[in-house]
């Protein structure tokens, strides 16, 4: 019975976190560029989707993690988190990317014009969200020195990590919204929902901790 709910929430993970995007990429009614655009920009949605998906892999999601083993959760969570903000990162190189094989202005010149259109809201949001994220990351990767050097519990910086993921996820989304050429009405409802449903588990359980489980529903968790 475990290994078929452990299987269905891994298929309908999958459907709604890359199916979807891919669907509404598929379906949507926008000029389409060369093959390198487009794969970039596929690239960056799936990405964007997968960021969503890490509000789901947290202890804010405890009866669906608690399915699988939380180690093997935690293991999958860092995975996808370090490949995404790979991506994400590197989104602002890869849009000016392609134009090294363009006649026009080079990628470097786009690259400094991009950076400098302050009077645009879309770019000003990118330019927070990649700075954000950029904390995000550098902070969970240096997390065990940090709590050590500051004194911070591990509690603590977990709060401080989950409101960090909800602040990038809000400025990221808005930023998408006002810029993304594929984010078309169906992306755009898909976005938000998900990412206001991930941000209202994580705050309920903030707001709501859970009770710690006793030894017996421990060992019923474990069971198989």
């Amino acid at each position: 019975m475990k290994v078929m709910l452990r299987t269905s929430v891994i298929v309908i993970a999958l459907m709604v976190f890359l199916g979807l995007p891919i669907l509404f990429y598929w379906l949507g009614e926008f000029p389409r560029r060369s093959v390198l655009k487009e794969a970039i920009s596929l690239l960056t949605l799936l990405a964007f989707s997968l960021m969503l998906s890490q509000f789901f892999m947290a202890r804010s999601n405890l009866k669906v993690i608690q399915l699988f083993d939380l180690r093997q959760v935690q293991l999958v969570h860092k995975f996808i988190a370090y490949a995404v903000m790979t991506v994400l990162l590197l989104h602002p190189v890869l849009i000016v990317f392609p134009r090294l094989f363009e006649a026009g202005i080079g990628p470097w010149q786009a690259f400094r014009t991009m950076l400098t259109t302050f009077e645009n809201p879309g770019i000003l949001l990118g330019l927070a969200a990649w700075i954000l994220l950029l904390v995000l990351t550098l902070t969970a990767i240096f997390r065990l020195r940090l709590n050590w050097a500051l004194g911070i519990k591990y509690r603590n910086w977990r709060y401080f990590h989950g409101l960090l993921s909800v602040l990038v996820t809000a400025v990221a989304v808005l930023h998408a919204i006002k810029l993304g050429r594929h984010f078309n009405p169906s992306m755009v409802f898909f976005s938000v929902s998900v990412a206001i449903t991930g941000a209202a588990m994580l705050f309920k359980m903030y707001l709501f901790p859970p009770t710690k489980p006793t030894v017996s529903a421990k060992q019923t968790v474990g069971s198989e």
